[in-house]
Parts: structure tokens; sequence; C-alpha cells
């Protein structure tokens, strides 16, 4: 554990720093983009901040290379490097998009070479979980294009949820936070003298770079992650999540204390529900109109959370205690009785539900005349 929070914080300082220098010149260099109506904002902010987030990551993937315990994830291993090399790809690409606003399938494309990337080089999807038996893919071409939508599909999730101050990132550290603390259980428990593991380093980093990234853009933002920033979180999650799930193969899920094959089904899914959510409500609202699933509007969970009532910050943290229910309560499945965790998962569900659409209820109660 230790050796995984120096990473963390080895992250959050590099991230800090990187993010301040991301700031300083992009203020210099006024590399802004003209404020759009579905905007949240109204000054000129860069989106450089992804930058930041970059360094905080690659920094602590150097250093941890070299360092005790966790060095023994690169041995004989050439994905952490195959994730690097699609994360370069990723932060290139929407650093493009956040100074020149590129075409929507220009972007697209840049997605897909960096999932390609860490497909062929980095990480696969070799097992389908499934129950009651896991499926094994054996064809390489099905690994690599099913590896390659997951990431994909991941990013722009969380590429469309960034539409509030410290919002992403508050959301892949709560929900990176949850996947960290499950996948080190699980290896902390493995009858194996090797206990260190590729998705609980790449989360401990994630973790460590959104934070330090986080008090530059808390309310009021002094730099966005951009484009950049979002999709190189959505790349490690999904990357994450690919490394866990190839792991049900090996057993190691069962092994560890009893923890079930459907923690790692469940979990990637919990964290990030609400980007997922907001993603599959975005592409269904748009396809209804007539439009292409990757236009803009302002019909993201965040604005309609403003639009009910709520301030900026107020929502910010609804959507952050919605994540750590969905998240945390993933993470109780592998550790409570299912029956116990189902109602205590709902019940909070119900309550925060009933707390959420309050200002709507109490707008409509509100009779002719009173106003």
């Amino acid at each position: 554990m230790i050796m995984y929070l120096l990473m963390a914080l080895t992250a959050a300082v590099v991230s800090y720093a990187g993010t301040w220098g991301a700031r300083v010149a992009g203020n210099k260099l006024r590399l802004y983009r003209p404020i759009r109506s579905r905007d949240m904002h109204s000054v000129l902010i860069s989106k450089l901040g992804g930058l930041g987030i970059f360094c905080g990551f690659f920094v602590a993937l150097v250093v941890a290379s070299n360092s005790f315990f966790v060095k023994d994830i690169f041995r004989h291993n050439d994905a952490p490097w195959g994730i690097l090399a699609g994360a370069v790809v990723i932060v290139a690409v929407g650093v493009a998009d956040d100074i020149l606003d590129i075409r929507w399938w220009i972007k697209l494309l840049g997605q897909g070479a960096a999932a390609l990337i860490v497909a062929v080089w980095g990480v696969r999807m070799s097992v389908v979980p499934f129950i009651p038996e896991p499926i094994f893919l054996d064809s390489e071409v099905v690994q690599i294009v099913l590896t390659a939508g997951l990431i994909v599909t991941t990013m722009n999730a969380v590429n469309f949820i960034d539409g509030l101050d410290g919002l992403a990132a508050g959301v892949a550290t709560i929900g990176g936070g949850a996947f960290f603390l499950t996948a080190y259980w699980v290896h902390r428990n493995n009858p194996s003298t090797d206990n260190s593991d590729l998705a609980t380093l790449l989360m401990a980093i994630l973790v460590g770079s959104c934070i330090g990234f986080l008090p530059h853009n808390w309310f009021p933002a002094k730099i966005f992650m951009g484009d950049s920033g979002a999709m190189l979180i959505g790349l490690l999650m999904a990357s994450a999540g690919v490394v866990a799930t190839g792991q049900i193969g090996s057993g190691l899920y069962d092994r560890a204390n009893g923890i079930p094959t459907v923690v790692p089904i469940l979990l990637p899914f919990a964290v990030l529900s609400l980007p997922l959510l907001d993603l599959g409500m975005a592409v269904i609202r748009r396809t209804a109109r007539g439009q292409s699933p990757w236009s803009a509007d302002r019909g993201h969970l965040h604005h309609k959370l403003v639009d009910l009532g709520y301030s900026h910050r107020t929502a910010v943290v609804m959507l952050y205690v919605w994540t750590c229910i969905l998240a945390f309560g993933g993470v109780a499945f592998a550790v409570f009785p299912w029956q116990v965790v189902l109602i205590v998962v709902i019940a909070a569900a119900l309550v925060m539900a009933a707390v959420t659409a309050w200002p709507y209820f109490t707008r409509n109660s509100t009779r002719p005349g009173e106003q």
C-alpha cells in the first residue's frame, strides 16, 4: 500500500505543478476557445489542464518502473508502455481539439488510433466476464476490437460528463479510489508471492493526478482539463478495467477470500455509471432529433441539475454523492452479503433521488399567485 500511495503522491505533486505551468502558458499564449451557448462559464479560460494530468501520469509511471515492489509490474511486461503510448496519442488529439476545435470524425479517428495502440501493444480483453463461467476469447482480432471499442466508449463517456468545474476530475477520483481499493484488496489477499498489480498502480496514479489537478479546477475554475484530460482519464479507466477483467481466468478473484467473479463485471460499470448514462442519454436524445450523436447540446446531467436551480458547486457535489453510492456500492458487493448491499444501495439511491428532485417538486407545487 505504501508504494502505491507514494506513486499517487508523486502524480499529485507533478500534476499540480504541471497544471500550473499549463495554466500560465495557456494564458500567456491566449490559447482560448470561444465561449459557446452550452458552456457554464462566462470568461475565457484555457483548456490545457489535461497536459498537467498527463505530466503526473507520465512521471509517476516512470518513477514506478524504477521503484521497489511496483517495478515488478514492468518486468517482462510491455503493457504499461503500450498504455503510455496510447495516452500520448490521445492527449495530442485532445490538445488539438481544445485549441483548434477539430471535426468530430477526426477526433474519433484519433480516439480509435489511441485505443488500437493500447489494444495491440498494451492490454487487451482476453476474457469476457459471464455467469456462471467466463468466456475466453481465442481470436486476437476479436480481443483487439472489443478492447478498442471499450476504450473509445469510456473516453467519450468521461468527456461528456466534463461540463462543470471539478466534476470530471472529482468523479474520476471517487471512482478511481473505489477501483483502487478493490484491486489492491484482491491482490493483498492473493496467496501468490507477487502482489503487485498494473490495475492497482494505474488507479493510484490516476487518482493522484486528478487530486493534483482539482485545486486549479474547483469552482471558479482557473483552467479546464479539456478533451485531452477527459479522454486520458477514460483511457486509463478502461485500461485498468481490461486488466482486472483479464485476471478472472486465473481464478484470482475467486481465491481472494471468496470475492465473487462478478466483481470485475460490476465495478467498472458502477464506477462509470454516471458518465455512461449521460453518454447513452445524449446519443438517444441527439439521434431522436435527427442530429449526429457527436453534436453538442445543453442536455447533459449536470446541465439538468443547474436548470433545476442548483448552484454550480451544489450540482457537482450532488453528482459526487451519486458516484459514491454507485462506485462504493459496487465495491460492497465484493465484501458483504449481496442481499444486504442491494437493500442499502437501493435505499441510498431512493433518498438521493428524492433530494435531487426536490427543487422540481417544490417548484411545481407552488400555486399560481404565490410567486
